[in-house]
């Protein structure tokens, strides 16, 4: 039939195209989706494909040090350590406490016996009490586990408690209109700046007090006063508990954050007692004397049995209290006395002040100083503190300013996009790689310091070579007891001995 033959010939055309087909090349079409390539905005970066295949990144080292050589120069170029300077006492700052719970609030005392409550974020004061110790210093600073007061002694023989009045101005302020805080901040905090407080409750003392410190979970407090540390409570006209060691008077007294029924306290005699409030006798624990005498101690806030000290000789040590017979580690970088120390809230470094009028930071694991701040009008640094975030040090010097400083000096301070913050740690992450290196370590490690601490340093550091010389030629002349006795590990030289 006439469809049965149009049919054949359909079926034969059919054949004879898929046979042609069959024999062209075959072409694959490149299909992308959109979302994941095309910007969603014009502000919006351009994504970036990459392949980490090491086969195909032959120069992969090479790039990354020159990135890395490169990031290091631009932290030298943009490191800007200095945030501002907190103004408004009249003689010279002695003492430091940060809030527990509050990143912006911050207590001073001062040697004229004034006390002020301040607000970091803003960089001013919130409260004042100018008559809280008038006869003298003040010596020491706690504030309540419930953070609702605060305690303070001083040279008038007094412990006194005040009611710590901040939280009021500081919510009034943070949930305030922009235009209002503006305001707030061209006036001064006018609106909310009070002064003339009295104290809640006045203990009277027999001797002058030096230093305190608060239990973390209780109401009692210790105090350095004379060559005793006397325990209190809030509810107790007098001391409930003494402990006494030796003939010369303590400079500070701390608590452990940690094991909250140890404490330690530091005094003239060059010796660091340890006490634990839970023994039914008022006897120390242990005591190590070392050579000069330690000026300030603190607590690593996240290791109970670390505790560091600020000594005479200008050097810094950490020591574990379970084997006080040498140090854990030595520090090293001051040229003169370190007045005060204080634990990063991560327990990874500390802060030293010194009298030599600048402000370092210590690595826990390493010998020198990270970093190294100083400016030409910043006297003796009687206190130093750590934020309670770890980003920023706030210091206390005899020229009546405090000054805050960024704990990494090239940090950025604000909002960060997300693409910044992955860079920075790329960068990091690369100076960490290739930190080893001659080049970038000298890069890394330059410092600006004055003459006079840079040749005070340099004639440190011959000084110590050409004893340690000394030694070497007595000990190779010597016995085998005798060299083994000059030849005294760094860590075990500073201690005279250790006594229980």
């Amino acid at each position: 039939d006439r469809g049965l033959f149009f049919f054949i010939i359909f079926i034969f055309r059919f054949v004879v195209c898929l046979f042609v087909l069959s024999l062209m090349p075959k072409v694959k079409v490149i299909s992308r989706n959109d979302d994941e390539y095309v910007r969603g905005a014009k502000t919006d970066v351009h994504r970036a494909f990459h392949n980490p295949d090491p086969n195909l990144h032959h120069f992969e080292r090479a790039v990354e040090y020159t990135r890395t050589l490169n990031s290091v120069k631009m932290d030298n170029i943009f490191a800007r350590p200095f945030v501002g300077s907190l103004e408004g006492h009249k003689d010279g700052v002695f003492c430091l406490k940060r809030h527990p719970s509050k990143l912006s609030v911050m207590l001073s005392g001062s040697c004229d016996g004034e006390i002020k409550v301040w607000n970091l974020s803003y960089q001013k004061e919130v409260y004042s009490y100018p008559d809280a110790h008038p006869n003298g210093f003040v010596r020491g600073l706690a504030i309540t586990p419930d953070a609702e007061h605060f305690i303070s002694c001083g040279d008038d023989k007094m412990i006194k408690i005040w009611r710590l009045k901040d939280d009021s101005h500081i919510q009034a302020i943070q949930h305030a209109e922009d235009e209002d805080v503006d305001h707030y901040i061209r006036e001064g905090l006018s609106l909310f700046e009070r002064t003339g407080e009295k104290a809640l409750t006045t203990f009277i003392g027999t001797k002058q007090f030096s230093s305190i410190d608060h239990r973390r979970d209780s109401d009692q407090f210790a105090v350095c006063a004379g060559e005793n540390v006397e325990i209190w409570s809030h509810e107790r006209a007098h001391p409930i508990k003494e402990y006494n060691w030796g003939l010369d008077s303590l400079t500070s007294v701390r608590f452990n954050p940690v094991e909250t029924s140890l404490f330690a306290s530091s005094g003239l005699d060059r010796g660091v007692v340890f006490y634990d409030i839970r023994t039914a006798s008022s006897q120390p624990l242990k005591k190590v004397i070392l050579k000069m005498r330690s000026n300030a101690i603190c607590w690593n806030p996240m290791q109970a049995f670390q505790i560091v000290f600020g000594n005479e000789d200008s050097r810094s040590y950490i020591f574990d209290i379970r084997n006080l017979d040498q140090a854990v580690s030595v520090h090293r970088d001051h040229v003169g006395a370190v007045l005060d120390v204080d634990f990063s809230p991560t327990g990874a470094e500390f802060v030293t002040g010194s009298y030599d009028r600048t402000i370092r930071i210590f690595p826990t694991d390493q010998a020198s100083s990270r970093e190294v701040y100083h400016t030409r009008r910043m006297q003796r640094i009687f206190g130093v503190l750590f934020s309670a975030d770890s980003r920023f040090v706030i210091s206390a010097s005899d020229d009546t300013n405090m000054r805050v400083w960024k704990a990494d000096r090239s940090a950025a301070v604000g909002i960060r996009h997300d693409r910044e913050t992955k860079k920075t740690n790329y960068h990091k992450r690369l100076q960490e790689r290739f930190g080893h290196l001659p080049e970038i370590r000298r890069i890394a490690n330059h410092r600006h310091i004055p003459k006079p601490i840079l040749f005070a340093r340099r004639q440190a550091q011959e000084s110590y070579q050409a004893k340690q010389v000394r030694l070497e030629n007595r000990a190779n002349n010597s016995g085998p007891e005798r060299a083994a006795e000059l030849i005294q590990h760094t860590r075990k030289k500073m201690i005279v001995a250790v006594e229980d």
